[in-house]
C-alpha cells in the first residue's frame, strides 16, 4: 500500500524545520530548533549564538488562513506605532507566513521576534504600572480598529448562548453543573442591561493577558505576545483576563485577597494613566469573567480530538463549574 493514511494533527519535524527556516530565513547555520508546546498551536524555539526566535505552527482546525493574516496585520500595525510586541519577521521573500503540506493538509507557521526577558509571577508595583500603561498603549491603536482579514468576536453570543449549545451533550451526566451555566449566563446578560455599554471602548482584544503572555527585560521593559486569541469586543475583556491571574493566584494561595485588590487597582490606575474607563467598565469587569471561563470550556471541547482529551472528564468539568462558582462569590453581586 502505498498512499499515507489521512492524519488529523501531525508533529513537523523540529530538525526538517531548522534547515528550512535557516534557508528561507537566512539565519545562521548554527541555529537550532526545538519544539516547545504541542497543543494549542505548536510552537519551536530557534537560537544560535546571537539571536533567539520563536516559530509557531497552527492547526487548521484552530485557526483559518485569514484568521493569521489578520493576527499578522494587527501585529504590523501595533510595531507600527511602537507598541512592544512580539512580531512576525519577513522571510528573503518578503513573506511573513510560511505554509507547509502536512499529513492532513496545508498548516501555516509564522516566525516571531523573541520577547526578551521572562515571566514574573509574583508582579510587584512597577510591574503592574508598566503592565497597565502597556496594555493602555496598546488600546489607544486597537479602538476602533477594522483589520482587512476577519478575527473572531467576544459578544454574548459566542461566550454564552452558543458555548452552552454546543456543550449541552458534554454535560449529559452533568445536569446540574449545566443548570448552574445556564442560570449564570443569563445573569449575566441581566446585569449588563443595566450598564451603559453604548459608552464601552470597542476594539481588538488580546483576550489571554496572563503573565505567561508577556515578558519583562532586566530593564523592566514589557514585551507582550501570542496574540493568537485576539478578537474584536469590550476592551475591558483584556482587563479581565489579567484579573484572572490574582483569581487563581489566590486560590493556589499565593497573594492574600486585601493584596490581589489592592495590587489589581494600582494596575487599573496606570492604564487609566493611559486611557480613561467608565464606572459601568469598570464595575462590568468581573461580569465579563464569567463569559471567559464559558467560553474556554468549549474552546476544550472543541479541541477534544486534537489533545484536550487527556483532561476534558466529568472530573475537569465539574472542577472548572465550581471555579467559576468561586469566581461568582468572589467578584460579582447579581
Amino acid at each position: 500500500m502505498n498512499s499515507i493514511f489521512p492524519a488529523q494533527y501531525s508533529t513537523l519535524s523540529s530538525t526538517a524545520l531548522n534547515k528550512y527556516l535557516i534557508d528561507t530565513y537566512q539565519l545562521q547555520q548554527n541555529t537550532t530548533c526545538r519544539l516547545l508546546i504541542r497543543n494549542v498551536s505548536d510552537t519551536y524555539l530557534l537560537k544560535n549564538d546571537t539571536d533567539r526566535y520563536i516559530f509557531k505552527i497552527y492547526r487548521d482546525s484552530h485557526r483559518k488562513s485569514n484568521e493569521i493574516e489578520a493576527e499578522v496585520e494587527l501585529l504590523n500595525i501595533l510595531k507600527t506605532n511602537g507598541n512592544s510586541v512580539s512580531y512576525p519577521i519577513r522571510d528573503r521573500s518578503g513573506n511573513q507566513i510560511q505554509q507547509f503540506n502536512a499529513i492532513e493538509g496545508i498548516r501555516n507557521g509564522i516566525l516571531f521576534s523573541y520577547a526578551e526577558g521572562n515571566v514574573i509571577l509574583d508582579l510587584n508595583t512597577e510591574n503592574l504600572i508598566a503592565l497597565g500603561k502597556g496594555i493602555g498603549k496598546l488600546h489607544e491603536i486597537t479602538i476602533n480598529l477594522k483589520l482587512k482579514h476577519k478575527r473572531h468576536i467576544f459578544d454574548f453570543e459566542t461566550t454564552l448562548l452558543h458555548p452552552l449549545e454546543t456543550l449541552k451533550p458534554h454535560f449529559g451526566d452533568m445536569p446540574e453543573e449545566y443548570e448552574y451555566l445556564s442560570e449564570i449566563a443569563k445573569k449575566v446578560m441581566d446585569k449588563f442591561s443595566s450598564f451603559a455599554t453604548s459608552n464601552f471602548a470597542y476594539g481588538y482584544c488580546h483576550y489571554d493577558f496572563f503573565p505567561k503572555n508577556f515578558h519583562f527585560d532586566q530593564d523592566g521593559k514589557i514585551t507582550f505576545f501570542d496574540f493568537d486569541f485576539g478578537g474584536e469586543g469590550y476592551l475591558i475583556n483584556d482587563l479581565m483576563s489579567f484579573l484572572n491571574h490574582f483569581f487563581f493566584h489566590q486560590l493556589n494561595n499565593r497573594i492574600s485577597k486585601e493584596q490581589a485588590e489592592a495590587d489589581f487597582n494600582i494596575f487599573l490606575k496606570a492604564y487609566q494613566e493611559i486611557r480613561t474607563l467608565t464606572k459601568d467598565e469598570i464595575m462590568a469587569i468581573p461580569y465579563l469573567g464569567i463569559t471567559f471561563h464559558i467560553y474556554f470550556l468549549k474552546f476544550f471541547y472543541d479541541q477534544y480530538d486534537d489533545w484536550s482529551n487527556t483532561f476534558l472528564t466529568p472530573r475537569y468539568v465539574k472542577h472548572r463549574v465550581e471555579l467559576i462558582k468561586r469566581w461568582e462569590a468572589m467578584y460579582c453581586n447579581f
